[in-house]
């Protein structure tokens, strides 16, 4: 068996009192209970004065998954700020998204963030799990009120991730990509 698939969760928003935190907290205790994923989550609040801590644990990653909102049709600055901050630690790896918005899900600063980590020689897998009006989705407590497709949808995203991560991970250790056409 493969070893665990460290799996880097990123939040896509720093705002106070984001919702975001609601939908990563549902993400995370999901991977949590598969036993082949070791979770890191990595939040863009810590760049200003982690950028190096943020960098290693981006590099040791072997598969991430930004939990993005969207705002005005797209995702935000402070993500982009994240992203733009690295380069090699993208490279070569799988990423999937779970989305939260308004009537679109998120979807659309989906679509924005595939052309953003094509540049960055990232592989986006296509499934995602995306939250239309994700505040009436989520009670209180931060708890699904409709969980079934929710985690159906994940679990077949986690699914494939890995399936990317443990493939991508051995093609690495072969042939480094930096290396590829140099």
């Amino acid at each position: 068996m493969p070893p665990k698939t460290k799996l880097a969760v990123i939040y896509g928003s720093a705002r106070q009192g984001r919702f975001c935190d609601v939908v990563v907290n549902w993400v995370a205790s999901q991977i949590r209970g598969h036993d082949q994923f070791a979770l890191e989550l990595v939040d863009p609040r810590d760049l200003s004065h982690d950028r190096h801590d943020i960098a290693r644990r981006l590099d040791e990653a072997d598969a991430f998954i930004i939990v993005t909102p969207e705002y005005n049709h797209g995702y935000t600055a402070d993500l982009k700020a994240l992203i733009d901050a690295h380069n090699r630690q993208w490279q070569a790896k799988p990423l999937a998204f779970v989305s939260y918005g308004g009537i679109s899900g998120g979807l659309r600063a989906i679509e924005q963030l595939r052309l953003v980590f094509a540049e960055l020689h990232v592989v986006a897998i296509r499934d995602t799990v995306s939250f239309a009006f994700a505040s009436k989705k989520f009670d209180a407590s931060g708890a699904l009120i409709e969980p079934g497709e929710p985690h159906r949808a994940l679990a077949v995203l986690l699914a494939r991730l890995r399936w990317w991560a443990v493939n991508l991970r051995e093609a690495r250790a072969n042939a480094p990509y930096f290396e590829v056409a140099a």
